[in-house]
């Protein structure tokens, strides 16, 4: 919760005013690159433009989005899920949107934004709980006992290779 506050104040902070003319204050603009579009940001994470990848936990289908967390851990781009697509859209100016990518970030803003990307790699792309195993390892009644006809079968050849 604090790293994501931290996130939003990163991107929200402004440039500073500069007293340079106007051709050289358009050069050192905030490069900034928030990107947004389900295609757009999966191309950034496949051809590993993406710095970090930000998802909205309230996409309605959530079909949507489902596959994209095991991408950004393919990839090895950290990726972060946060509540509200609101407050995303908000960064993009747009009403919603379901997930955005930081492409680049400014220089001064750099230590802040790798303490930011291994908090979120330790949270979720590290995180072996967020891996969970399907069906949870319980059995139904005829697959305990295959099991246990296999087990016997294995046990019952293990003693006549001892025996022999």
């Amino acid at each position: 919760p604090r790293s994501v506050m931290y996130f939003f104040f990163l991107m929200i902070r402004r440039p500073p005013r500069s007293t340079q003319s106007r051709s050289s204050a358009a050069s050192d603009v905030y490069k900034r690159q928030l990107q947004y579009g389900l295609n757009h940001i999966t191309s950034l994470i496949e051809n590993k433009t993406a710095k970090l990848v930000v998802i909205a936990h309230d996409v309605d289908p959530i079909e949507l989005i489902l596959w994209l967390p095991s991408l950004c851990r393919k990839m090895d781009v950290p990726y972060c899920i946060i509540r509200g697509k609101a407050r995303l859209g908000k960064l993009v100016n747009k009403k919603t949107a379901t997930a955005v990518a930081l492409t680049s970030v400014r220089k001064e803003d750099n230590p802040e934004f790798e303490s930011l990307v291994k908090t979120f790699r330790s949270q979720f792309n590290d995180n072996k709980e967020a891996l969970r195993e399907w069906g949870g390892g319980i059995l139904g009644i005829k697959s305990q006992h295959k099991r246990e006809l296999f087990q016997k079968a294995i046990e019952a050849e293990t003693l006549k290779k001892a025996g022999i």
